[in-house]
């Protein structure tokens, strides 16, 4: 076993993988003037070593491997790891970073599968242990009709699919979306999107590749494009992710990266396993980002010389009310956590899906409370050019005082702007809605967790419903 540097992961990545982004092929995401950033975000869970070795760091029989990758087998080790995503993400300023959503994905597939399958996941498991790689995860299918099966969808490919089949492989073909951190993992991990029926047979395939792998092929998303500055854009001149459309041109893989090949009883479980494990993430790195909404409404709130004022503590009130009750539930969920299928521990299905509906559902109207504290100079204030010529500046620095100096003021403005108001803003927001599931599927989930058996006795003893 080996840890590897975040130099080592950089490197890493100059495979020849076939990336596209603005319609050109990129040839070295490492130093792609607009796709480096998001390298550089990626590779804080390769620096987290440096700095937090006691959160990031596992000791295993053979020696020390990323702590990211430990199988939590009891809620204290669930516990930790909601710790050490929390910390990751307070790096990377509240937004995911990399290895979380792999190793999801890998003890998801440790806990549902069975017989071969399973062998081959656990010794999957150990050579991403080994090699220290960063794993992305494709899950969501494009879908075409999604009030179609997979089976009777006019055009085959918008579910992935098999479409041939040797003694030493498969060959797969169709396309995945909302791909995070495709371009710039090492591998791949590919799951079903949901249950699937006989019918569905040819789409009920997990396996795992290397991203360079022929015929594998990545359209990265444009959202944050452009070169900037870092006093209009603090946060994400400094953090991106790359999400891409993942497309499979019959793509083969060798059979000992096949996890499940055509088992479509076992597609709804699997799906499931890493939904139970990618919503205690989600609830986990959202924690920092919460803490940055109370953080910046009150010191917004004193910059403009508004703190007093009763409207703003209650604002800024219900903020760190709605931040410690996502905070309590998501430790909720480890402390609730209980065993499952070979023995590793499943976070709290209950637990997760309120945290995540309650950050959900509260993120859009925390967010306006902000918005409120700040004022317009979100969206009117300078630009980074106008600060940084000295004659506008004094001019800016004389008009744009509020209870501290204008520099202060309009770096927090900004923040808060980059933050909301800008395509960042809108991107966290879109999150909020739609990753990790939707509201509605939490809600699903919600409901199925939930045994109202002893909430009904209850009622039906009070209301004396349980004589004759």
């Amino acid at each position: 076993m080996s840890l590897r540097t975040a130099k080592e992961y950089r490197e890493g990545l100059r495979d020849g993988r076939s990336v596209f982004y603005r319609g050109r092929r990129v040839p070295d995401v490492v130093n792609d003037p607009e796709l480096s950033g998001a390298v550089d975000h990626s590779a804080l869970c390769y620096r987290i070593v440096d700095t937090h070795p006691e959160l990031s760091v596992a000791q295993g029989p053979t020696g020390a491997y990323s702590a990211f990758y430990q199988v939590p087998r009891t809620s204290e080790d669930l516990r930790a790891r909601g710790e050490l995503i929390e910390t990751v993400s307070s790096l990377g300023a509240g937004t995911i970073v990399l290895k979380e959503v792999g190793s999801d994905a890998l003890f998801a597939l440790l806990r549902a599968l069975d017989g071969v399958d399973s062998e081959k996941a656990r010794a999957y498991h150990q050579y991403v242990c080994d090699n220290d790689l960063a794993l992305a995860v494709a899950q969501t299918d494009v879908k075409g009709d999604r009030s179609l099966p997979p089976h009777q969808q006019a055009d085959p490919d918008l579910y992935l699919h098999v479409v041939d089949e040797d003694a030493e492989s498969i060959t797969v073909r169709g396309a995945k979306c909302h791909t995070s951190f495709s371009a710039n993992a090492d591998e791949l991990i590919v799951l079903p999107t949901r249950a699937m029926g006989p019918e569905d047979r040819d789409y009920a395939v997990s396996f795992a590749i290397p991203v360079d792998t022929p015929g594998l092929h990545l359209y990265v998303s444009p959202y944050s494009a452009g070169e900037r500055n870092d006093f209009e854009f603090p946060l994400s001149s400094k953090h991106k992710l790359l999400e891409s459309l993942t497309v499979f041109d019959d793509v083969r893989v060798p059979k000992d990266r096949v996890f499940l090949n055509r088992r479509p009883e076992l597609a709804g479980p699997l799906a499931i396993a890493f939904v139970d494990y990618h919503r205690f993430t989600a609830i986990n790195y959202k924690l920092p980002l919460l803490d940055i909404l109370v953080g910046a409404a009150s010191l917004i709130a004193e910059y403009n010389g508004i703190s007093r004022a009763g409207h703003v503590r209650d604002k800024i009130a219900q903020l760190i009310a709605y931040a410690e009750t996502v905070r309590g539930l998501a430790e909720l969920a480890a402390v609730r956590s209980r065993p499952g299928q070979h023995g590793i521990q499943q976070p709290d299905p209950l637990a997760v899906n309120t945290a995540k509906y309650t950050f959900a559902h509260g993120f859009h109207d925390a967010v306006a409370k902000l918005m409120d504290l700040s004022g317009g100079l979100l969206i009117t204030g300078p630009g980074g050019e106008d600060w940084a010529d000295p004659g506008i500046r004094a001019v800016l620095e004389k008009y744009y005082a509020g209870a501290v100096p204008a520099e202060q003021r309009l770096r927090m403005l900004n923040f808060i702007g980059d933050l909301t108001a800008r395509d960042y803003g809108g991107y966290q927001a879109v999150l909020a809605t739609h990753a990790e599931g939707s509201l509605e599927a939490e809600k699903m989930q919600i409901a199925r967790s939930y045994d109202p058996a002893r909430a009904r006795e209850y009622v039906t003893r009070l209301a004396g419903l349980d004589h004759g």
